[in-house]
């Protein structure tokens, strides 16, 4: 029981820290708990908590998630949160050594990120802008399409985490400048650009809202939720632009806001942009993050050797 105490109360003030210095988010910081609870907890079957925790035990740990059959992704996440736990313990003067240091990874595959071809985003967009004029249409119905247009031109014209998006505040609809300020994850500042098609979007449906939804038109948010306070959840905006989607004839397993936040990405390396242009415009905190994209740039590179250098081949 004693070691059980000692072990939680070191988690916890790991987890303190990753709040207090890191700006951590919820969702992640109780992702760190569950990962650490269950490391602790195997070494509390040992009579361990982490201060005596050795390479052999996380090794030990390691088989053990495998055997159960976790995932190589969900094994390298738990061997993160031990890393930085060990980390955290060196850095307070805890422990002298970091048993974490030495572990490697369980290997796995990196599969490229789901995309969509620039053909199709246009063709989703157009969709998602059929019969928004249309006077006949009931208010409420006319309402949820545009903001759904508004919601994927702005996604694809920024390229925002959708938890980003939903939470931007009403003030973006009043500014004319071409980038907005974004409060990422971390809490790290970062500008995004808007395009003037996505501001004609945003102003279409916000005067639909002010006209029809008063109430909702004067809280904080750009997107207000439908039916309670807060603003729209990431898990509505989905379901819209799925149905927007099958319109479009794109099927459901290939469509969801990440999916076109890599479009944002892939699209912009494709035409020419430099890859630390756009980890800043997606606010990765590391070009690792990023480097998911690296396929993009080297289909570029050989096209270009295909298209410009002298002795290329044509038939090749």
């Amino acid at each position: 029981m004693a070691d059980k105490r000692a072990s939680s109360r070191l988690i916890e003030s790991f987890l303190e820290m990753i709040a207090a210095e890191r700006g951590g988010a919820k969702n992640t910081i109780e992702a760190y708990a569950r990962d650490l609870a269950d490391y602790a907890a195997r070494l509390g079957a040992s009579g361990k908590t982490p201060l005596e925790a050795t390479s052999d035990d996380i090794r030990a740990f390691l088989t053990w998630l495998d055997k159960r059959g976790l995932t190589a992704a969900s094994s390298g996440r738990k061997l993160s949160s031990i890393r930085q736990l060990h980390r955290f313990l060196v850095g307070e003067g805890l422990r002298r050594d970091d048993p974490a240091a030495i572990i490697e990874g369980p290997r796995r595959g990196r599969g490229l990120p789901k995309t969509l071809s620039i053909a199709e985003v246009d063709h989703l967009i157009a969709v998602s802008k059929e019969g928004l004029d249309d006077g006949a249409r009931p208010a409420g119905e006319r309402l949820r399409a545009l903001r759904t247009a508004s919601l994927i031109e702005l996604l694809y014209a920024t390229g925002l985490r959708v938890s980003e998006l939903v939470s931007l505040p009403k003030s973006i609809a009043r500014g004319r400048e071409p980038l907005i300020p974004i409060r990422g994850k971390g809490g790290r500042d970062r500008l995004a650009p808007i395009s003037s098609a996505a501001r004609a979007a945003i102003s279409a449906y916000r005067a639909l809202l002010e006209k029809t939804q008063p109430g909702a038109a004067a809280g904080p948010w750009l997107f207000p939720a439908d039916s309670e306070s807060g603003h729209l959840t990431r898990q509505a905006f989905a379901r819209d632009l799925k149905s927007c989607a099958a319109a479009a004839g794109i099927a459901s397993a290939r469509i969801s806001p990440h999916v076109l936040r890599h479009a944002f990405a892939s699209h912009l390396l494709q035409n020419g942009a430099d890859l630390r242009v756009v980890q800043e415009l997606l606010g990765h905190a590391d070009i690792s993050t990023t480097q998911i994209y690296t396929h993009v740039l080297d289909e570029r590179l050989k096209s270009m050797v295909r298209d410009l250098h002298p002795l290329a081949d044509d038939e090749d």
